[in-house]
């Protein structure tokens, strides 16, 4: 099913000779021994003696795992952690601070980076390779910022496709399946993707291939209705089903900026509207169309210049700090590079279209909003409210009935009316109207590296001693956002808002190596610096050394820092979202308003004071001059907002491994590694708000900032105050035995070690503290039938998000194929399942609950 061996392969003869020597001995070209990474040190060595923690997925275990989809499979690599967001969304992530935008992890197709330009992260694998197409993966867990710049202050994947020079031929495959068994939300979805790959070698120096993908199915459903705001009227006692102010994480439309604070019968109510489930506002068919093609041509034996067009069009859920629909959105990429022992460069170009994609939870506080302005609800609550209650009813009934009285008119899920408001707030593009979407950009990137070491020495040269290495590398990059005038503007003095905003990034490196002791030290030392626009230039360096006292035996250590700058939406963004004005972390964007702002947490707990001030005072004041006494008590409360404007995230890591080939041939391979992390300034939101007033005095600003009306409501991008410590580790076994049976073992553990003047505005750690992964499989294990199993179980862990916090349950997955190879006509099935035994499970909090997923695939190819 996998992308190992699908198409016709080259004649060995057509090899260079290692590789028929591989070609010719099939029982060998798996042992560990034989195998090379490029994504360590960005030159081709020994995945042994790589100087940092490098995974690979080679073709077998591409094969044998019973994961869906190669991409899928990564979930079981030692020491990453995945996330779903969705079926066809999924986020790779290492070594803590997890996320579901992947802010801080790259993933490259060919060294190309697949991020969607505005979000700053891959939206899973939709600008990847194909299952027909995929070669290896390589995943190196931890920071490779000084030498990639990319972000990569947690680690990046690199996807490397099949060169169509050696893997020509046509294949297709076929995935059938379901999934949605035994779903309380919905019943059983059918699942489809069809893939097919063809390359041919036109001459010995002119090669293509095209590659095309369908996906359509039913995405995993989110339907949490875990209470966000149990306490918002406790101090009227009204808890649970009786609380007027609701607030179930996966229902939208009553978050607090749905919320006002009503006076009735003397005491302070929060009251929220009503608000939508998820499934009331969105369509969970999904669907994925992937595109690519490559034109390679030789320039020499050793040099190769290739073209790669890939282009996507998707409908899935997708989500940040809310969720998403997307649809119809669109991402191409053109992509130009060579490759040469000595000279490697490429320059890409990315495009996104955000199509007519949607904010879930915009939509269905609008929804509310049109049917009823929030004034005139709350009119009409109250008035329901004081007549119930006169007609005798307890507090609590004459909630439930005033909502009733509040909502008449709703507009109802399922009906023509409802979808019809939908799908026009859907395309307006203001989120305290509408829900749009909307959102140009565009990325173009140069890159270019010299392995000055190999170019001094070809050809007999001697410039450079044999035990030496020297590589430089420099490279840019600008994005290009086409200003919708709410998502984004341009926020430059002098400039037409709606004129296109760029922001760049010029970086480069020099890595300087030794070969020491007949080979048994290698050391190396690598000195990275970036200029982004709006930052001063940062340095980032990377020391590191492996000891091989024999071929099978290699330790190693490495020091190295990284940054991550701000990413376009962090930086620029310029969003009217719930009547909070969210606004990017660079001052360009946000001059004044830190200075004049004052924390939402201490305005929460002010405004929460007051009502419990005015609930508690039973004398004969007016309403007025009870909120005036109650303002005056709890004023002090207030806190001005201490945070400032962005600056880039920057971490500093220690990391030591052993990696060992034993036994015979080196089918076992042992690997162990511990890291320790430091990371300060951490990008993240801050709720801050501006009191519209005049006043000057603490008392002035403190009764502004207890009414809605006089107030302006900010969620700034800035960085927390803390420095947070943690480490981890992990050990990998894989016992490559010689009767064809591949077993492997791994266990990882993370930590959060310390947290220094911790301000609580830090990412959440959001990862287990342990997790480990068992796997068997053998591709012949009868005649022509085979089989693989993994299985995976992580421990649960407290996940905070600005959506939701608290803990997301421990869980087990067990998948598991069989198959079998036809060798005429020259077909592979495949009959398998991840989660096999369907035990439903959350990945994070907030996100949808994910079963199993049945599929038969069939490739035609090899």
């Amino acid at each position: 099913m996998l992308g190992v061996g699908l198409a016709r392969p080259v004649a060995a003869q057509q090899l260079k000779p290692e590789r028929r020597a591989q070609a010719a001995d099939t029982t060998r070209k798996d042992v560990l021994l034989g195998e090379v990474v490029v994504s360590a040190s960005k030159v081709e060595e020994s995945i042994l003696q790589s100087p940092v923690t490098v995974e690979k997925l080679n073709p077998r275990q591409l094969r044998l795992t019973p994961a869906p989809s190669f991409f899928d499979a990564i979930e079981h690599v030692k020491g990453v952690q995945v996330i779903t967001p969705s079926l066809s969304f999924k986020v790779i992530n290492a070594r803590g601070f997890t996320n579901t935008t992947n802010v801080r992890f790259v993933q490259l197709v060919d060294g190309v980076d697949n991020q969607a330009p505005h979000i700053g992260g891959p939206i899973g694998n939709v600008l990847g390779p194909s299952d027909l197409d995929i070669g290896t993966v390589e995943i190196v867990p931890g920071t490779a910022a000084a030498l990639y710049g990319l972000n990569a202050i947690n680690g990046l994947a690199n996807f490397t496709t099949k060169n169509p020079f050696l893997t020509e031929g046509l294949s297709v495959q076929q995935k059938t399946g379901i999934n949605h068994l035994n779903d309380h939300n919905t019943g059983v979805h059918p699942f489809s993707e069809t893939s097919i790959r063809y390359a041919k070698a036109l001459t010995p120096k002119l090669a293509f291939k095209v590659n095309g993908t369908y996906l359509r199915g039913y995405d995993w459903i989110a339907n949490d209705q875990t209470e966000l705001n149990p306490n918002g009227n406790a101090t009227t006692g009204l808890f649970g089903a009786d609380n007027p102010a609701r607030d179930p994480v996966n229902s939208y439309g009553n978050e607090s900026s749905d919320r006002s604070t009503l006076n009735l019968g003397g005491k302070n109510y929060q009251i929220a509207r009503t608000g939508y489930n998820e499934q009331e506002v969105v369509d969970y068919h999904l669907q994925t169309i992937r595109y690519d093609a490559a034109l390679h041509y030789k320039l020499t034996p050793h040099a190769e210049l290739a073209y790669t067009y890939r282009g996507a069009i998707l409908d899935n859920v997708y989500q940040r700090s809310n969720r998403f629909r997307l649809e119809d959105y669109r991402l191409q990429q053109h992509a130009l590079q060579l490759t040469s022992p000595v000279v490697q460069a490429r320059v890409y170009f990315t495009q996104e279209n955000t199509g007519k994609s949607y904010n879930l939870r915009s939509a269905a506080e609008n929804l509310d909003r049109s049917f009823k302005p929030d004034a005139q609800w709350n009119q009409e609550y109250t008035a329901a409210w004081n007549a119930a209650v006169g007609q005798g009813q307890t507090v609590a009934q004459a909630h439930a009935t005033a909502r009733r009285a509040a909502d008449t008119g709703r507009l109802q899920p399922g009906t023509s009316e409802f979808r019809q408001r939908l799908s026009a707030l859907a395309d307006i593009n203001n989120w305290d109207q509408g829900a749009a979407l909307r959102v140009e950009a565009e990325m173009l990137h140069a890159e270019g590296q010299v392995n000055i070491g190999q170019a001094l020495r070809q050809d007999g040269g001697s410039g450079l001693p044999a035990w030496a290495d020297l590589l430089v590398g420099a490279d840019h990059r600008t994005y290009f956002i086409q200003p919708d005038g709410n998502y984004f503007i341009n926020p430059e003095k002098g400039q037409d808002p709606y004129s296109t905003l760029t922001y760049g990034k010029t970086g480069g490196f020099v890595q300087a190596g030794a070969h020491l002791f007949a080979d048994k030290v290698r050391l190396t030392a690598t000195l990275r610096a970036d200029k982004n626009d709006y930052f001063s230039t940062r340095f980032n360096p990377r020391l590191t050394a492996v000891y091989s006292p024999t071929q099978h035996h290699n330790f190693r250590v490495s020091y190295q820092s990284g940054y991550r700058f701000p990413s376009l939406f962090e930086g620029f963004s310029n969003v009217n979202s719930g009547q909070v004005k969210r606004i990017g972390g660079l001052r360009v964007m946000s001059s004044g308003v830190f200075e004049n702002s004052y924390l939402r947490s201490s305005i929460d707990a002010f405004n929460t004071a007051v009502t419990a001030s005015i609930n508690a005072n039973t004398s004969s004041a007016s309403p007025a001059e009870k909120r005036q006494q109650a303002i005056a008590q709890n004023q002090g409360r207030l806190v001005k907002n201490p945070y400032t404007y962005l600056r880039p995230e920057y971490v500093k890591s220690l990391e030591m491994g052993y990696k060992a080939a034993l036994l015979a041939e080196g089918r076992l391979l042992l690997d162990a590694d511990f890291y320790y992390n430091s990371y300060r300034d951490f990008i993240a939101q801050v709720e801050a708000y501006v009191p519209n007033t005049t006043a000057s005095d603490l008392n002035g600003i403190a009764t502004a900032l207890n009414s809605r009306a006089t107030q302006d409501r900010y969620r700034l991008w800035t960085n927390a105050q803390s420095k947070v410590y943690n480490y981890g580790g992990s050990l990998g076994l894989r016992y490559d035995v010689a009767s064809g049976y591949l077993a492997g073992a791994n266990v990882t553990y993370a930590r959060l070690d310390r947290t220094e003047s911790g301000d609580g505005l830090e990412d959440g750690f959001n990862t287990p503290h342990w997790a480990y992964n068992l796997s068997l499989g053998n591709e012949k294990a009868y005649k022509n039938f085979g089989f693989g199993l993994n299985y995976r179980w992580q421990a649960r862990y407290y996940s905070q998000t600005f959506l939701v916090n608290g803990y997301v349950p421990a869980y087990r997955t067990l998948d598991a194929q069989i198959s079998f190879k036809a060798t005429t006509p020259n077909l592979r099935f495949k009959l398998g399942a991840s989660n096999v035994l369907n035990n439903y499970y959350v990945s994070f909090l907030g996100g949808p609950s994910v079963g199993g997923l049945y599929y038969l695939s069939v490739t035609y190819g090899l």
